[in-house]
């Protein structure tokens, strides 16, 4: 049942019938000002704009503060909180089981990078027909702000001193892990994060999200690598991206100033524009996503936008050539093979 408009704004529906509000999700229960819950609102946005079906998705997380985040979108959708660093494994179980399903996990960089590690390679390369989303912000803000492995070297913290050791890199670890959909945004640039959600929800594949998501509670120093102050100043975007969907005639918002163009085909027909700002960036080349990232990490630049995406390597339901109807639905009568088959096995045995 969609929730009732405001008194005197008249609620507009999408192409399935369905206002923004039936997208929402519970009130927030975390820190007033954490980019956790800039990333649940543009979730809520891009699959209201997209006209998504919220039962035909389903919502994974872990545990840390980013993991309480599908408590917050998507209400008439299925979830699955599962363990700590456990949330693809349970993830790779459900979208196997249903395939025509789905799949928005929400972790952060303490339950991928850390705990998840191990589960968060081989969801990668198992090409799990999900948008994985890592809110990153440098800190276990659950527990009361422990330096996390994405933590820049040498961050200082209150009550944790000095980190000695290197980050790591979501968005290289995903490259390397041979992901199909590596993207990284900051929770600061909404409209960006909006057309990256669009674009990975259209892929057909892991999607991985890298999003830098201030805490700001316990790492908002504006030295800070993850902080709001940091990622306005050091921000350099790949490109403008513009999401088009499949239904829609393909029109640019507005006259392309000097750089290159591309278009980037989804397997559902939609298109992802991408205006280069860096003259010659091309998405589709692994060798180029490596060299940008490299050359960010040395530089200490926040380089944001679509890094890598690859249409051609198949989803893992179609690797392993699943029938048309989920697992999950098939009947007695579909699995047992029939008397007179189970006979002639029989005869042949004996």
């Amino acid at each position: 049942m969609s929730a009732l408009p405001m008194a005197g704004a008249p609620a507009t529906t999408n192409r399935v019938g369905l206002t923004k509000n039936d997208y929402r999700g519970n009130p927030t229960t975390l820190c007033q000002g954490c980019g956790h819950n800039s990333i649940s609102n543009q979730i809520i946005t891009a699959m209201y704009e997209m006209s998504v079906l919220p039962e035909t998705v389903v919502k994974f997380s872990g545990i840390g503060c980013s993991s309480k985040s599908p408590t917050y979108f998507m209400n008439r959708s299925f979830g699955f909180n599962s363990l700590h660093g456990r949330m693809p494994s349970i993830a790779t179980g459900a979208l196997f089981g249903d395939h025509t399903l789905k799949g928005i996990g929400v972790s952060g960089d303490g339950d991928t990078a850390s705990i998840g590690m191990g589960q968060f390679k081989h969801v990668m390369r198992r090409n799990v027909n999900m948008i994985y989303i890592v809110e990153n912000n440098g800190v276990y803000g659950l527990t009361k702000g422990q330096f996390s492995a994405t933590a820049e070297k040498g961050l200082s913290l209150k009550k944790q001193g000095v980190n000695p050791y290197m980050p790591v890199d979501i968005c290289m670890e995903a490259l390397v892990s041979n992901a199909t959909f590596i993207a990284r945004s900051f929770a600061g640039n909404p409209r960006q994060v909006k057309e990256l959600l669009k674009a990975a929800f259209a892929h057909k594949g892991i999607a991985v999200l890298d999003i830098i998501s201030p805490c700001v509670t316990f790492n908002n120093q504006d030295n800070a690598y993850h902080s709001y102050a940091w990622g306005k100043d050091h921000e350099e975007p790949l490109h403008d991206i513009t999401y088009i969907a499949p239904r829609s005639e393909i029109m640019l918002e507005r006259e392309m100033e000097d750089g290159e163009v591309r278009e980037v085909a989804m397997h559902d027909g939609s298109i992802v524009i991408l205006k280069n700002l860096e003259k010659g960036y091309d998405p589709t080349n692994r060798f180029e996503a490596l060299r940008a990232l490299e050359e960010a990490q040395q530089n200490n630049w926040l380089v944001t936008g679509l890094i890598y995406v690859n249409t051609e390597k198949p989803s893992l339901a179609e690797t392993y050539n699943l029938v048309d109807t989920p697992l999950n639905q098939l009947t007695d009568a579909d699995l047992r093979p029939a008397p007179e088959l189970l006979d002639k096995i029989n005869e042949l045995m004996f």
